[in-house]
């Protein structure tokens, strides 16, 4: 095979945080050079201390800054650079984002502004779920009134949720009992939409009880895609994934097969190109799984997968974007052991998770083998209030479940960070739960743990 001339050489990361820590780490491995943007509340966090070059690109609001496309674009031009990654929240899935840096001649981190714009819009990918053939849970197409959502509610029956069609991270999404709740609720919804993501435009799908969430990591060069299996993200508090596995203990092997082929034919339908995953909700009564949505960028839980499979995702991503074809084969792709994520927000689970910004006066790290920190943390470091709450991310391998869990007890009881309210508490609590230990656990589960249903 011809070696293909390399295009990037510098890329800027639109992003903050842990991610764009790991982000630069990649492309510092690649030879790439690293520039970083940050606000005033950021001003010398780890990003800008480990790129080659930083940026002030606004006011500490993000809308003001990491959302500002003009401000990120300038920066772009006046650093240089050959592309941009965007990482996961703020402009990762926005499609006129990804638009502008394709015009400005900036190489964009992952699929094309066409991809995105399809895949990203629920209703657009529910309707490639179909063409694909992977199953959809029962849902309507978008709503234009009330009258409408209440004789497609009555066919497909209650309980529904109402999700916004541009919704995300899970926002936009309302549950409805019954007639009267979809009454009173409909044009809420509608408005809430309208207000959070420009665009109001809702429909109705059906509710599993006791559902989990499944997702399946894809990864592609727009010609060749592979898969690199599941991971199970059903412990969530808010609709906010708090912890997850790979792969999920939920699936019998017959099962995981077919979820992703699934997960792999639709994004090869779509030519994906970059990283990607495909949500699903599992029916572990039926062993029925139904498509969500895609994620076109990075997730926060990547690293899991690549504990289990051995893949560098962010690496991967970085030379797919540079014009190297798929590195893998499907063939070259197996599962070994075992890996688990928690999410170490500065809240403070005592008072209904609020945010614990301020400065980290200590700082005490877990280490050994199978023992990874994705982190923004250092000591003194002082966390802004402005932006999501997660610091850190603690992610053990072992050889198999049982193994992981006990060397997360472990770690978690090594981790200690001083000055702000964490989440690590809980975490110790929680995975010594017996549904936990056994893997038996839904997307409520976590909200009925803190509410008490469980003795807590």
């Amino acid at each position: 095979m011809a070696h293909t001339p390399r295009k990037i050489f510098k890329v800027l990361v639109a992003n903050r945080g842990e991610i764009a820590v790991r982000i630069i780490q990649a492309a510092h491995e690649l030879n790439m050079q690293a520039v970083a943007i940050y606000t005033d509340a950021d001003a010398g966090n780890l990003a800008c201390q480990l790129a080659d070059e930083s940026y002030r690109v606004g006011e500490n609001l993000a809308y003001k800054s990491y959302l500002n496309i003009e401000n990120v674009l300038k920066i772009a031009k006046e650093a240089k650079v050959d592309a941009i990654h965007p990482g996961y929240g703020f402009l990762s899935e926005n499609a006129a984002f990804a638009k502008k840096v394709e015009e400005a001649g900036i190489i964009f981190v992952g699929p094309s502004s066409d991809t995105i714009a399809t895949m990203g819009d629920k209703a657009k990918a529910l309707e490639q779920a179909k063409k694909s053939q992977v199953p959809t849970m029962p849902s309507t197409p978008v709503l234009q009134d009330l009258k409408q959502a209440l004789e497609q509610a009555e066919q497909i029956g209650y309980p529904l949720l109402i999700k916004a069609i541009a919704g995300g991270g899970g926002k936009g999404i309302r549950f409805v009992a019954n007639e009267k709740a979809l009454k009173e609720q409909f044009n809420v919804a509608i408005a809430e939409a309208t207000s959070a993501f420009g665009n109001g435009g809702v429909y109705l799908e059906k509710y599993l009880e006791n559902a989990k969430h499944i997702e399946v990591q894809v990864l592609g060069d727009g010609e060749n895609v592979i898969h690199l299996y599941d991971r199970e993200c059903s412990m969530q508090r808010r609709r906010q994934k708090v912890l997850e596995e790979a792969p999920s203990p939920s699936l019998d092997s017959q099962t995981r097969e077919a979820l992703c082929a699934c997960a792999l034919r639709m994004a090869q339908e779509v030519g994906y190109k970059g990283a990607g995953t495909l949500e699903f909700l599992y029916d572990s009564k039926s062993k029925g799984f139904y498509f969500l949505e895609m994620n076109t960028r990075i997730q926060v839980e990547h690293a899991i997968t690549e504990m289990v499979t051995g893949v560098d995702l962010v690496r991967q991503m970085l030379r797919i974007a540079d014009g190297e074809p798929l590195a893998y084969k499907q063939s070259d792709i197996s599962l070994r052991g075992h890996s688990i994520e928690v999410r170490i927000n500065a809240e403070d689970p005592q008072n209904n998770f609020f945010p614990s910004p301020g400065q980290i006066t200590k700082l005490q790290c877990p280490t050994g083998s199978g023992i990874r920190l994705d982190s923004m943390l250092f000591s003194g470091r002082t966390i802004p209030p402005f932006y999501d709450s997660l610091v850190a991310k603690l992610i053990v391998y072992d050889q198999t479940r049982p193994f992981a869990l006990s060397k997360l007890k472990r770690a978690l009881g090594e981790f200690k960070i001083e000055g702000v309210k964490t989440t690590i508490g809980l975490f110790k609590k929680l995975i010594a739960h017996e549904r936990v230990q056994a893997g038996d656990y839904s997307i409520h589960f976590l909200e009925d743990y803190i509410g008490g249903k469980y003795g807590v």
